[in-house]
């Protein structure tokens, strides 16, 4: 399925198809190549015919049927959606139907969308592989011996391999940019608070974002358009208008000022920085005057990060205790049993390995050591980014220091794997926007995305530059 937004639109309007024939096909196709990828968990057959239905009416009424009319949308499964499974990836939720939507997903489907699906992802989106899944590994669709990048790994796969237009990634880490760069699809994370994280399962709530994959940059310029906004149902949602990102694509950044991190190529392999070194020139040939800057911060970010996450995520997960929602271990003589059998039963071992650091970071005695200070570093990366925005209007680099690497290679080395997060956690903790968009291809074939920053709110800035050398790589 290689049709865009706007393809599909000027179908529907000019009768060539319609919503329900769009949905039955892409339903079908979705299902027949699921297998070599693994990428869907459920199909939503009953609820993307309703929806689609909905549109076709819309059109015979003469109504405008809105911005993602008839286009198939793909869900992470951990965002909420009413009546359809929701696992997180995890025992722990392997039967759970929520009562009611995510925010993200019921303005999606105001605007025509059709949800068809919801994607495997590693469990509640702890991960940089999609290998920690409790319903087995995605298969990157570009290689599939080989990853798809975590923990959006599924929704990055299903655009990548055409199951779906569009689908909808969180990203707490670099979850969304990671898997889009493995894939060699768009992927964007907003700056934090754009998009109401209301029916998102909390991971780690201070990094937490909703975001969109898609095959061209535009697509997710319009996906975001409509899920940003306040949000009364989440108190961490802005106030900050949105503006007509799709309006702003006109292709031309010549004078932009491009920051390139120096930090940002320290460690950095051959094959990756290559590609990433001709993207730089290609918006050089664009017009844009590039920069050397500094994040000095850099080098303690991963650490920062995996205290701040794992704290959180102590927190959050407490809930799944099997008293209320969850599942229930039915070994369980007493109630102190009921409890750690029920965890131990639910939780996969990257959870529990989070679960463990957090609580430990969070403990008597360590609070100051551990987490206090990882705040504290926090404030000195985004105090980096504020002044490098003073200098350049966005920042290039890569997003990760190599491309999708083979499955279990990294599997059993947990900091090799939280490594592989370093060019990206910045981004999260600085809370700014930040995209991947394809830059191209390593000697052996494997997708290179090239990482877009801006600053706060200012997404339009990021899409401006990443449609510009979009445009004239596919040219």
């Amino acid at each position: 399925m290689k049709q865009t937004v706007d393809s599909i639109r000027t179908d529907l309007l000019a009768k060539k198809t319609s919503a329900e024939e769009i949905a039955h096909e892409a339903l079908k196709y979705a299902e027949a190549e699921n297998p070599k990828t693994n990428a869907y968990l459920t199909f939503s057959p009953e609820r993307a015919l309703a929806a689609a239905k909905a549109v076709d009416q819309k059109i015979a009424a003469g109504e405008d049927p809105g911005p993602l009319a008839g286009v198939p949308i793909a869900v992470k499964d951990v965002i909420l959606t009413r009546g359809l499974r929701t696992t997180c990836g995890s025992r722990m939720l392997e039967t759970y139907i929520p009562p009611y939507d995510a925010t993200a997903v019921i303005r999606i489907e105001q605007a025509g969308g059709v949800i068809i699906g919801k994607t495997n992802c590693d469990e509640f989106a702890m991960g940089s592989s999609n290998e920690n899944s409790a319903f087995g590994p995605v298969r990157n669709p570009v290689a599939l011996d080989r990853v798809p990048g975590g923990s959006s790994g599924g929704s990055a796969a299903v655009v990548a391999q055409g199951t779906a237009v569009l689908s909808l990634g969180s990203d707490t880490g670099g979850s969304i940019r990671q898997p889009a760069s493995f894939c060699g699809v768009t992927g964007v994370t907003p700056t934090y608070g754009r998009v109401s994280r209301y029916g998102l399962t909390a991971f780690a709530s201070s990094l937490d974002h909703i975001g969109p994959f898609s095959r061209t940059v535009r697509d997710s310029a319009r996906l975001l358009q409509v899920m940003a906004g306040r949000d009364e149902m989440d108190s961490t949602s802005a106030f900050a208008p949105v503006p007509d990102y799709v309006a702003a694509l006109d292709g031309n950044i010549k004078g932009m000022k491009i920051g390139i991190p120096k930090e940002f190529f320290d460690g950095l392999a051959s094959d990756t920085g290559g590609v990433i070194q001709a993207a730089i020139q290609t918006l050089q040939k664009l017009g844009c005057e590039i920069r050397e800057i500094r994040l000095p911060h850099t080098a303690y970010a991963v650490g920062c990060y995996y205290i701040i996450c794992t704290a959180e995520a102590s927190s959050n997960l407490a809930r799944y205790d099997g008293v209320r929602y969850t599942r229930r271990s039915e070994s369980a003589g007493t109630l102190q049993e009921m409890y750690r059998k029920t965890r131990d039963e639910g939780f996969g071992a990257e959870c529990k390995r989070r679960i463990m650091l957090g609580t430990y970071v969070l403990s008597s005695g360590y609070y100051d050591a551990y987490y206090l200070k990882a705040q504290k570093v926090r404030a000195l990366v985004a105090q980096d980014y504020a002044q490098a925005f003073e200098q350049v209007d966005a920042i290039v680099g890569p997003v990760s220091p190599f491309p999708a690497f083979k499955l279990g290679e990294k599997v059993d080395d947990p900091t090799a794997m939280y490594l592989s997060d370093i060019y990206t956690v910045t981004g999260d903790l600085a809370g700014i926007p930040c995209m991947s968009v394809p830059a191209g291809n390593t000697p052996d074939g494997l997708p290179v995305g090239l990482q877009v920053l801006a600053n706060h709110f200012n997404e339009t800035a990021m899409f401006r530059v990443a449609d510009a050398f979009e445009k004239i790589s596919t040219t």
